[in-house]
C-alpha cells in the first residue's frame, strides 16, 4: 500500500504517529508524511519522508492577539463539556460557528487543502491517516479515492462534541445551519468532493487510549498500543544507574512555554515544598524557566530535556500537567501520577486516570506547593496507586502493537476502498 500520514504543523500531535508509520514502512508499505513546511524538520528527524504542502498556519499568532481582545467576551468554548444542562443550542452554536470552525479548524487547515489534495491525486495513496483536527486529510483522501482514518492523540473530545452538536441541532428549527458541514462542504466542492459525515470522524479511528479511559462514543475504534516517542533524544549518564532515593519527575510539557502562556502552577513553590523530602526530584524545565527560579533545593536535579520514556521507568511518581503524551508515556511504565491539568483534554484525561486509582488530580490554584507535597506523599506512601498504575500498564500492553496492527489496516483499507489489497 501507499500510506500518507497527515498533520497540520503541530509537533506534539504528529509524534504519536511515528511508531505506526515505521511499522507500516517496515512491513514493506510506502509511507510519507504531509504537513505544512514548519513541521518538515520534525518529520525528517523521525526518519520519515516529508511532503511539505501549503503554507504554515497562523494559529499561535491569532491566539496571542486574541488574548488582548474584548475582556468582556464569554469564556472559550470547552470541548470537554459533557453536562446536558450546559449543552444548549446557544452554547453549541457559539462554539462551532464563532470559535472552532473559524478560529481553529479553518486557520490550520485552509492553508494546506489545495496542495495536499493535488499531491494525493498525483501520488494516489491507498490510505490516508490524519490527526483529528486536520480535516484537510479527509478532503484530500476523498478527492483521490483513498480510504481514510483519524489517529487520536488523546481522548476523542472531537467526536463526542460533534455528537452533542448534531443531537441538539436536530431539536432546533430546520433552518439552523451546520457550520462544520458548510465549511468542509465548501472546501470539498472546490476539489469535486461532497460533504459526508465521515469527513469529521474518519471511516474508522485509530486510538491508543485504553478502553478503561476511553470516552463513550459510538464510533468504530481500532485500538493501538501506545509506544512512547519523544523525538530525537540522548540518554544522559546519570540515567545509566538506578536512583539511590525514590525519584520523582516534575514535567509540565513543552506546549505550555512554546505555544501557550506558561505553566499553570508555581514551579518554585512546588520545589520549595518538596525540599525536605527524602527523594530525588528531576525537574525538566527549559533554560529560561530554570533561570527564573529564585533557589533550587539540594534534592532537585534541573534538566532542560530528558527523554521521558527513559526517565519514567526509574521514577516512583511523576508530577505532570495531564497532557496526553506525558500521561500515556508514564502510564505505559506503570508509574502513578499527580496531575495538574489546565485546558482542553487534560482535565478529563486526568480525572479518568485518577478515577481508576492510578493517580491524583489538583486543579488550578489547588496545585499549590503544600497540596502537591501532600498528594505526592500519598502517591509514594499508599501502595494502591502503584498497583492501579500497574493494572493500567497491563491493559495498555495487551493492546495491539503497531506491527500487529498492520494487517488490520490492510484489511480495513481494502474494505473501505472496495477492492482487495495487492
Amino acid at each position: 500500500m501507499r500510506v500518507l500520514f497527515v498533520s497540520h504543523a503541530e509537533r506534539t500531535h504528529f509524534l504519536g504517529m511515528v511508531p505506526l508509520a515505521w511499522a507500516l514502512r517496515n512491513a514493506g508499505h510506502e509511507v510519507r508524511v504531509a504537513s505544512q513546511p514548519e513541521l518538515t524538520g520534525v518529520i525528517t528527524g523521525a526518519g520519515l519522508t516529508a511532503v511539505p504542502v501549503g503554507a504554515d498556519h497562523m494559529l499561535q499568532q491569532l491566539l496571542t492577539h486574541g488574548d488582548s481582545l474584548d475582556p468582556d467576551a464569554p469564556p472559550p468554548f470547552d470541548m470537554a463539556e459533557d453536562r446536558p444542562e450546559r449543552l444548549t443550542w446557544e452554547y453549541l452554536r457559539r462554539g462551532y460557528h464563532d470559535e472552532l470552525v473559524p478560529w481553529w479548524w479553518r486557520v490550520v487547515n485552509d492553508p494546506m487543502i489545495g496542495e495536499l489534495t493535488a499531491f494525493c491525486r498525483h501520488w494516489r495513496p491507498d490510505l490516508v491517516i490524519w490527526e483529528p483536527a486536520t480535516y484537510a486529510g479527509a478532503i484530500a483522501a476523498k478527492a483521490c479515492g483513498a480510504a481514510h482514518a483519524r489517529m487520536m492523540w488523546s481522548l476523542d473530545l472531537f467526536a463526542r462534541m460533534r455528537g452533542h452538536y448534531l443531537r441538539v441541532r436536530r431539536e432546533q428549527a430546520p433552518h439552523e445551519r451546520d457550520a462544520m458541514a458548510e465549511w468542509l462542504g465548501a472546501r470539498g466542492a472546490k476539489v469535486g468532493v461532497a460533504f459526508s459525515e465521515d469527513m469529521t470522524t474518519g471511516q474508522f479511528t485509530i486510538d491508543h487510549t485504553p478502553a478503561s479511559l476511553r470516552l463513550d462514543v459510538p464510533l468504530p475504534y481500532v485500538p493501538l498500543r501506545y509506544i512512547p516517542y519523544n523525538g530525537t533524544a540522548v540518554v544522559p549518564p546519570w540515567l545509566h544507574v538506578p536512583p539511590v532515593k525514590p525519584r520523582v519527575c516534575l514535567t509540565l510539557g513543552t506546549s505550555a512555554t512554546e505555544r501557550l502562556d506558561g505553566y499553570s502552577v508555581d514551579v518554585q513553590d512546588i520545589l520549595t515544598h518538596l525540599a525536605d523530602l527524602d527523594v530525588e526530584v528531576v525537574a525538566t524545565l527549559p533554560e529560561k524557566q530554570q533561570a527564573e527560579l529564585e533557589n533550587v533545593p539540594g534534592n532537585v536535579r534541573l534538566v532542560s530535556f530528558v527523554p521521558l520514556h527513559a526517565l519514567a521507568p526509574t521514577c516512583s511518581a511523576v508530577i505532570d500537567h495531564g497532557g496526553p503524551g506525558t500521561v500515556f508515556t508514564v502510564a505505559s511504565h506503570g508509574v502513578p501520577q499527580l496531575m495538574a491539568p489546565k485546558l482542553f483534554d487534560e482535565p478529563v484525561l486526568a480525572e479518568n486516570l485518577a478515577a481508576r486509582g492510578a493517580g491524583l488530580v489538583l486543579h488550578g490554584r489547588d496545585a499549590s506547593g503544600p497540596r502537591v507535597r501532600e498528594h505526592l506523599l500519598r502517591l509514594l506512601g499508599e501502595p494502591s496507586f502503584a498497583e492501579a498504575a500497574g493494572r493500567l500498564r497491563a491493559e495498555m500492553e495487551a493492546m495491539p502493537t503497531p506491527n500487529e496492527l498492520v494487517g488490520e489496516l490492510e484489511r480495513l483499507t481494502a474494505e473501505h476502498r472496495g477492492r482487495a489489497v495487492s
